[in-house]
Formats: structure tokens, sequence, C-alpha cells
């Protein structure tokens, strides 16, 4: 089924709800790509046991496919002194919660409280800050059905999946600051700054 092997799909089968999904996750190394970029396919990930956000995001989506939920991911795209990140989004009870597969303590997963996707988002935005403690996150994508890419086979591909990758840098954006709303921006507290270099796999 969807290209997946039998033991691909007994795995991904057993991955029934986001909160497994999530826990799935955290248990796989994280990707640090070691000189070489990388944007493995959910099979990828689940070969070679380790991956980073948009890795993670993918394997979440298509765990979520498998079992029956839309394959449903959004980019979180920040000012030029930080990382964009990308999470798989789903809607329980009508209301919205992300996976997020991050090395940090704060970017993580987000339960099914939210009312709308940009009130998700939000919840990510005071947690979101650089190394010097700025909030940096600016802009989110809506919702992207990864089916679309299909005709690629993103589930099962061999290759890098850059064209993914290009396409969430690159769909529209909702802003979420004014420029007035961002020169009043608070530093993140010294506490914080230090909780943030808290990883969870060692380089």
């Amino acid at each position: 089924m969807f290209g997946f092997t039998d033991d691909e799909m007994a795995v991904l089968r057993n991955l029934y709800s986001p909160k497994k999904i999530q826990d799935f996750l955290n248990s796989l190394r994280q990707n640090f790509d070691s000189g070489n970029d990388t944007c493995m396919s959910p099979r990828m990930v689940l070969r070679e046991k380790k991956c980073h956000c948009i890795e993670g995001a993918m394997l979440a989506a298509a765990a979520m496919r498998v079992n029956g939920r839309k394959p449903l991911v959004l980019d979180l795209k920040t000012n030029d002194q930080d990382l964009d990140h990308v999470i798989a989004v789903f809607r329980e009870g009508g209301r919205w919660g992300a996976i997020s597969k991050t090395n940090h303590p704060f970017l993580r997963y987000r339960d099914p409280v939210y009312r709308d996707i940009r009130e998700l988002v939000m919840s990510y935005f005071n947690e979101y800050i650089n190394d010097f403690g700025k909030l940096t996150l600016r802009s989110y994508s809506d919702p992207v059905d990864l089916s679309v890419f299909d005709g690629i086979g993103w589930m099962t591909a061999e290759k890098d999946l850059w064209k993914i990758a290009s396409y969430l840098d690159s769909v529209r954006h909702n802003k979420i600051l004014t420029r007035s709303q961002i020169a009043r921006l608070r530093m993140a507290d010294k506490i914080k700054i230090e909780a943030n270099d808290m990883v969870e796999w060692k380089k």
C-alpha cells in the first residue's frame, strides 16, 4: 500500500495516533546532516532511523495518511537570524494540534486544543528564539497536503525530496507581525536562552 513494504506498513500502522507518532519521532536520532544536507523521504527515515524537522514532518504525514488522516504539513518562517521549522498538523474534535521533530526543548508537540491554524502557530511565537534570545518567527504557510506530491513518490522516494522543501519555502506565507510590533519585541530572559541550549541528542 502506498508503495511501502509490509514491514514499513506494519511500523506506520502502529503509529495510529498523533501521540504515538510523536513518541516514535522522539525515539529517532537527530539528523545533523554531517556536512551533507538531506531531505529524506519517510522510507529513508525508517531505514536510517534518524531525521530533522522536515524529514520528521513528512514521516508524521505519511503515518497519518496510512491511518486515514490527511498528510498535512506547514512551514514556520523566521527572519534571517534563524532557521525555518516544518511541522505536521492534524485536527481532532474540531481543534488543531502539531507533531514536531526538534532537538531543542521548545518547538515540540502541540495537543489539539487550538481553534485555528493561526492560534496553533502563535503557540510557538514566544518559544521561537535564536541563540541570542531574539524572537524570530515571522510568518507561516497554510497547511499543505503532501498527497499533491504523489507523482514523485514522496513517501517511498530513494532520493532527497528537495522539490517539497523548495515548495514549502516558496508558497505564500501569512505574516504575523507588523514592523512596529517587531520593533517593540522584548528579548527572551536569560533563563530561557539557557534552557534553549538543551538538546535531546548530542551531535
